[in-house]
């Protein structure tokens, strides 16, 4: 997924520039597997990135694979190959019940850091353009689910540091500004995209946050 000096080797999702604004791109991503885990993260050792261990068990990144093949439940499951980035999405708990790896890691919030309402937090990893729909393999795990993304469109800026809320809500806020000072209509709630292990030097970091556009 990266190195402490930044660099990226794992697989990244595909995607076509459409335009460029003064300090951002809109990209059109194509259709993608994502293997996800929802959860409170005031209840996880780590927080917001309780999730990782969890999906990194599923995909094989530490010890046996935790899935089975599909159709194929007798035998043991299949490592599935690191890519970038991860995905975080937050948003606020519903009123009746609770609801290889790819750089970058994302984070999707559903309103601005910093607000009051409680958060649960979806995690997600890309996996290889390889999968589809048919080969995925199957969670053994119940807290993971397999989601079949679709092709998706976001207004997208780059940049380097550390991504605590106070950094990630600035970035927002321009870029939402800049969208709709050019036009776009922005048509959801920001993904935040981390393309680098924490060990990574800040300054050499690559993140990114995304808006949807139509």
């Amino acid at each position: 997924m990266g190195t402490v000096i930044g660099k990226i080797s794992a697989e990244t999702p595909k995607y076509q520039v459409l335009a460029k604004g003064t300090d951002y791109e809109i990209r059109e991503y194509e259709a993608s597997i994502a293997a996800q885990v929802t959860y409170d993260p005031t209840q996880m050792k780590r927080g917001r990135d309780g999730g990782f261990m969890i999906l990194a068990g599923y995909i094989g990144a530490v010890g046996k694979p935790n899935n089975v093949k599909p159709q194929k439940e007798q035998q043991e499951g299949e490592k599935i190959a690191m890519t970038a980035p991860v995905i975080t999405q937050e948003s606020s708990p519903p009123t009746s019940e609770p609801i290889a790896m790819t750089a970058p890691v994302l984070t999707e919030e559903a309103s601005e850091p910093g607000d009051d309402a409680k958060k649960m937090v979806t995690m997600q990893f890309i996996l290889p353009s390889s999968y589809t729909g048919e080969n995925v393999p199957r969670p053994n795990d119940s807290r993971v689910s397999i989601k079949e993304m679709p092709k998706r469109k976001y207004g997208v800026v780059t940049f380097s540091g550390v991504t605590d809320e106070g950094v990630v809500k600035n970035k927002v806020e321009k870029l939402r500004k800049s969208l709709e000072e050019d036009g776009y209509r922005v048509a959801g709630d920001y993904v935040l995209a981390r393309y680098n292990p924490p060990w990574t030097l800040p300054f050499l970091r690559t993140n990114e946050i995304m808006l949807p556009v139509e």
